[in-house]
């Protein structure tokens, strides 16, 4: 009987949700129309003010207003005022249509409910994030870079033509702050102190080279409690979530005329904390409880003390040429990631009359109390080395036929290191995944195009060819120790504390001689870096490996199962039983295009219409190994084709200018990735014994909606905004593996399910946001306040849209039992909710301070943003809890 190595797999969750929110300037950093002015030159500013921010969607500098489709760009000011300071998942409460959670330090982005959840090396996401205009194919520690920024552009729908590889559902382009040129020195200070314990500052001088060149240095730093709690008895363990991070970025700009332009960035960055907090509500909802009748945020840890160690630099830099009719522009990018953790292990949720005492030792699990000597849990090494360069011809941008035409070229190396260990484990210890290569390639050539038809009409097109090639060569698969007594079988220790794994360290990946018990297990004792306290693995098999007790030696404790088991009067064990994992070697080789096409129409020189239908890819893959004779099956690319309708308006309100932005979407979601069921052993007579899961293009999805925008502008220096959504969302196809009802005690065997018909994860019927500022002019400055309410209502966290679970009997399909999702640990629905942010402040006349005071999730709404579901697992990852403070920043 072969147990799959599925701790390796995630489960790919796809989620659509669908808004969008254009939102200018924030009220304060807008200056009131004087009563003096009069109602036509306030209307011509108050449009200046608008058409002012700008978005670089297509590759070019333009007004937010005038572009044609849905992006949303806050600027730094914007995030402040509302909150979003240092965790860059908080940024969805603003922007709907956007999902961000954060797995083992990886940051999933997803853009109208598109997007990836494989976090593993052979993973990409589905929504591409930048750095100025940066391609970042690894967002590990992306809310480190969250300081002195110009702004976030968020770019919905897909990007491929212009964008290219992985921006299926769009893009995230986090721009920071150039050099000041013109001999200007000045800078900031800002401190700021929250719940929590939070402390932080941030800072930047910009310091000049003479007019035409100029450094920027800018720094961060923030330290942060959890927003969990360890409610269990073992207290010395800090909950998830601490946060401790710095960074630092030194940036050149040298522009010495109006054609050429050489910017350069370095930047580095340190996270350190507990690691990133879930919540296992999988027993607490077999005990009858939904997420709603306990409180998610208390969880009970045990073991290990979670940890997370992310050092990232980088290096990137742009330089422009301007002939005159055709620019040139080169665009280059290195991003280096050294990311560590260990998992936080808990024993779940807490719930009303569970039993927190500690389990007796030699008492089975069902006893009521908690096995808190217990340090199975999972170590991570990923490192990435990333290059990007690309080179780009355009014509003017006053040219009746605007053009970009170039060529992309992006090569990643990674090392990744896995281990996830079961604690007292027999027969099975461990799951090891070690990838010292891991090589992803890609080139594109494209062209895309504006052509000006006549004065008021424009029609788009564009192309773009991508090959990409990945391969990867390491090991993974389980470690198997069986370990024979009499009266039974004795477990092995394995992560008591101190312990560390060898990880990308070991000395050999070569697997392919190793047949010998004594080669195995010496092979087992270099993947151990440094022996836990209380481990038991190195003595049971060192007398193997040097010959002295070929059957290894015998220890014989009550914690391994001493108490009714007992060792051979040799002092070996009866039996031994050793596995270890298996060659990875792997690869693949795909092509895509890409294209658009599309039209401008001005009704008036303030209405827009238009229309575009666009394509995106994600990249393609292979799975694991499970037959080294067998080469590793492959997935093609997953393609979005997406039609979309709409018009932007300006008109006059109240003699002020207002906006009104209305679209619909259409989405044709094709090659979707799901995880399938494979088969991997069988047993003599030809029987499946053995299954894992494997990412395979069986699906195929729909999902269309219309949405509108509108900024309203009123007396007295309010500002109101308001987003609203309609969403209906459906898979079409898909029959797959249900991860719910995986068997290991059965050899993985799993149920499949039809998940046609079911709505996609993450997407809310209805959304509505509604943002209301205002800002007053004082003798001594202006003070100014904002409230932003956002809703969502009812959506579900997984493919599976609580449908019941069916667990076998055997492998023939037998049906054995069928619960309900919430019996069997399941329930996956995230009822509606409103989450409130709100921010007020206080800006001297002469600009030189300003004062503020600002709080998120107010209501302290707890709500699971995603789930990872399995055997026995059922995570929610969950928003930030409440937060609040104050700030004080000098601007010089």
């Amino acid at each position: 009987m072969t147990v799959s190595s599925s701790a390796r797999l995630r489960s790919s969750s796809l989620s659509l949700a669908i808004c969008s929110v254009l939102m200018a300037a924030p009220a304060w950093a807008q200056q009131s129309a004087p009563t003096a002015e009069t109602s036509a030159a306030a209307s011509a500013r108050e449009a200046t003010d608008l058409d002012s921010v700008i978005v670089t969607v297509e590759r070019r500098e333009q007004s937010l207003q005038k572009y044609a489709g849905t992006a949303q760009a806050l600027s730094q000011d914007d995030l402040r005022g509302l909150g979003i300071n240092n965790e860059l998942r908080q940024m969805q409460v603003a922007v709907p249509g956007l999902s961000i959670a954060n797995q083992e330090g990886a940051t999933e982005v997803f853009i109208r409910g598109v997007g990836s959840s494989n976090n593993t090396e052979l993973g990409d996401p589905g929504a591409a994030p930048h750095v100025n205009g940066a391609y970042i194919p690894r967002p590990r520690g992306l809310g480190g870079m969250f300081y002195d920024l110009e702004r976030v552009e968020i770019n919905k729908g897909p990007q491929g033509t212009l964008r290219g590889r992985n921006a299926l559902a769009g893009t995230l382009n986090i721009v920071t702050k150039r050099p000041e040129l013109g001999g200007v020195f000045g800078g900031y200070v800002q401190g700021e102190i929250g719940n929590r314990e939070q402390r932080g500052y941030e800072t930047a001088l910009n310091f000049p080279l003479g007019d035409y060149a100029a450094l920027r240095f800018a720094g961060y730093h923030i330290e942060k409690e959890a927003g969990f709690e360890n409610v269990g008895l073992w207290r010395h363990i800090q909950p998830a979530g601490i946060q401790d991070d710095n960074a630092g970025r030194l940036s050149f700009l040298y522009e010495p005329d109006d054609k050429l332009s050489v910017f350069a960035m370095l930047d580095v960055g340190r996270e350190r904390g507990t690691g990133y907090p879930g919540a296992n509500l999988f027993r607490a909802a077999q005990e009858g409880y939904d997420a709603d009748d306990i409180e998610l945020r208390d969880i009970i840890y045990r073991g290990v003390q979670g940890k997370v160690d992310n050092k990232l630099w980088g290096f990137q830099g742009t330089v422009r040429y301007d002939f005159g009719p055709v620019n040139l522009e080169y665009n280059g990018s290195y991003r280096d990631v050294d990311y560590f953790q260990i998992n936080s292990a808990s024993d779940g949720n807490t719930w009303p009359g569970r039993d927190l005492r500690e389990r007796p030792p030699g008492q089975p699990a069902t006893w009521g109390g908690i096995d808190y000597d217990n340090f199975g849990t999972n170590y991570l090494q990923a490192r990435s080395q990333a290059q990007t360069h690309e080179v780009r011809l355009s014509s003017a941008d006053d040219a009746r036929f605007r053009w970009t035409t170039g060529g992309f070229y992006f090569h990643e190396k990674q090392q990744v290191g896995f281990i996830a260990l079961a604690d007292k484990g027999a027969f099975y210890s461990g799951t090891e995944f070690t990838m010292p290569d891991v090589d992803g390639k890609s080139w594109a050539v494209f062209g895309d195009g504006t052509f000006d038809v006549n004065e008021r009409f424009r029609v788009k097109g564009g192309l773009r060819y991508t090959d990409e090639r990945k391969s990867r060569d390491g090991i993974g698969g389980n470690w198997t120790i069986g370990l024979g007594g009499e009266g039974g079988v004795f477990q092995t220790r394995l992560g008591t504390e101190g312990f560390m794994p060898t990880l990308l360290d070991r000395p050999s990946f070569d697997v392919a001689g190793l047949s010998s018990n004594a080669d195995m297990a010496r092979f087992l004792l270099q993947g151990i870096l440094r022996a836990g306290a209380r481990d038991t693995m190195q003595q049971q098999l060192q007398g193997i490996v040097d010959g002295s007790r070929p059957n290894g030696t015998c220890i014989d404790r009550p914690d391994i199962g001493g108490n009714s088991v007992d060792c051979p009067a040799n002092g070996q064990h009866s039996f031994l039983v050793l596995g270890v994992p298996s060659p990875q070697h792997g690869s693949s080789a795909f092509d895509f295009l890409d294209w658009r096409i599309g039209f401008e129409y001005d009704l008036t020189p303030r209405n827009l219409l238009y229309a575009t239908v666009s394509t995106g890819h994600k990249a393609g893959g292979f799975n694991d190994s499970f037959d080294v004779n067998v080469i590793p099956e492959t997935y093609k690319p997953e393609k979005l084709t997406a039609l979309e309708i709409g018009s932007k308006n300006s008109f006059d309100f109240l003699g002020r200018t207002a906006t009104f932005n209305v679209s619909g979407f259409y989405y044709d979601y094709a090659d979707q990735v799901f995880q399938d069921l494979s088969v991997i052993a069988f047993n003599p007579d030809g029987e499946a014994t053995g299954f894992a899961l494997v990412n395979r293009n069986v699906g195929k999805s729909e999902l269309y909606g219309l949405e509108a925008e509108s900024r309203l502008r009123f007396g007295g220096g309010f500002t109101l905004d308001l987003n609203a959504l309609y969403l209906q969302t459906k898979i079409k196809r898909g029959v797959v593996a249900d991860v719910r009802s995986q068997d290991f005690g059965n050899g993985g065997i799993t149920s499949q399910i039809d998940l046609a018909g079911n709505e996609l994860p993450l997407s809310s019927r209805f959304t509505l946001n509604a943002r209301l500022q205002q800002a007053i002019d004082f003798a001594r400055g202006t003070f100014d306040w904002q409230v932003l309410a956002a809703y969502r209502s009812s959506f579900f966290l997984t493919q599976y849209n609580d449908r019941d679970v069916t667990f076998l009997r055997d492998t023939a399909g037998t049906v054995d039992r069928v619960e309900s999702s919430a019996i069997a640990g399941f329930p996956d629905e995230q009822p509606g909710f409103t989450q409130i942010n709100a921010g007020a402040g206080f800006t001297t006349l002469d600009g030189a301070w300003r004062f503020e005071v600002w709080g998120s999730n107010l209501t302290n709404k707890d709500v699971s943003q995603k789930a990872l579901v399995g055997s026995g697992v059922n995570v929610r990852f969950l928003n930030d809890a409440r937060s609040y403070g104050m700030r004080v920043r000098w601007n010089f």
